[in-house]
């Protein structure tokens, strides 16, 4: 019964929460600045056709009442018809979900695989000039934000050496720079997460006994400490993956990289209410998902953890 109360927890929380951000940003939308109906018609339609778009639109009616509509048609799976596209939200926002899963699933793999590496070769050589170095490369990418260091990618490895194509549209290599910019942070944050975990595990006394039967250092590190070093660095992974997908909107406008981002803030643009609704909510369940999924997780490597405590 634990078990499933904890479940059945999780769900209804992830429910709550998933509603309140769709609201907030439901009515933040409408107090920005701008009309949808100018926006799709142009400043000089005719006011019987601003007025006759405006009620086949709903807009019409009040706030509260469009609110109540847009909750309704989301129980049943109906995420809106798009004021700008004159088309469905669900395809729009698939295709660009996609686009944005593939970009942060790329720079999430660059972040762990440098992140991890970097931060067990600075744990193992602690103190001595690969962990200095290796620190102060992390240092270094955590203070450059991401609106910085994508254009310095751009400059450098596109425009001056040309190795790398920009826009997404150029090939596989396209999505290199994007990844690069937004995975090297979380890279830096990873590494130093390693690197202080496992030196923690490192100095744990049955580690210092296992030492002492004679066994091998990379059998040491494969059976024992490496297991026990990754708990914290999963939960780091797992809430950061989820900023990911918030990160991946200033990227994804840096580079022309058509995905979620990108499209969120063309929305916001055009005054598409339905777009924007759409994007934020599929942005919220992704990120919800994410964290029961890293909570799973971090079950199955450490069964003395309670799931949801």
């Amino acid at each position: 019964m634990g078990k499933l109360e904890s479940v059945f927890t999780h769900v209804i929380t992830a429910f709550i929460v998933t509603i309140c951000v769709v609201t907030i940003v439901f009515f933040f939308i409408h107090l920005i600045p701008g009309d949808p109906i100018v926006a799709i018609l142009g400043e000089q339609a005719a006011l019987q056709d601003v007025e006759q778009l405006r009620a086949q639109l709903g807009l019409d009616l009040p706030l509260t009442s469009q609110w109540i509509q847009f909750i309704t048609d989301l129980v049943v799976g109906d995420l809106g018809f798009s004021f700008y596209y004159h088309a469905p939200v669900a395809p729009i926002i698939a295709k660009s979900t996609v686009m944005t899963f593939y970009l942060t699933g790329a720079a999430f793999i660059i972040a762990t695989s440098v992140g991890i590496s970097l931060g067990i070769v600075a744990a193992l050589y602690q103190e001595k000039v690969w962990d200095r170095l290796a620190v102060f490369v992390a240092l270094v990418s955590m203070s450059i934000p991401n609106f910085v260091f994508g254009p310095i990618l751009i400059i450098v490895f596109a425009v001056k050496l040309q190795w790398l194509p920009i826009g997404a549209s150029e090939g596989v290599l396209s999505i290199v720079l994007p990844a690069l910019a937004l995975g090297l942070s979380l890279a830096a944050l990873t590494m130093r997460m390693t690197r202080a975990s496992v030196i923690e595990v490192l100095r744990e006394p049955y580690i210092l006994a296992i030492r002492a039967k004679g066994l091998s250092q990379s059998r040491i590190m494969l059976a024992h400490v490496f297991r026990n070093a990754l708990l914290p660095v999963v939960t780091t992974l797992g809430l950061q993956l989820g900023l990911l997908l918030g990160g991946a909107v200033i990227t994804e406008a840096i580079f022309s990289w058509p995905g979620l981002g990108s499209l969120v803030i063309e929305s916001i643009s055009r005054r598409d209410y339905p777009m924007v609704q759409a994007s934020v909510l599929v942005i919220a369940v992704s990120y919800i998902i994410i964290n029961m999924l890293t909570d799973i997780l971090y079950k199955v490597l450490d069964p003395r953890v309670v799931l949801g405590s």
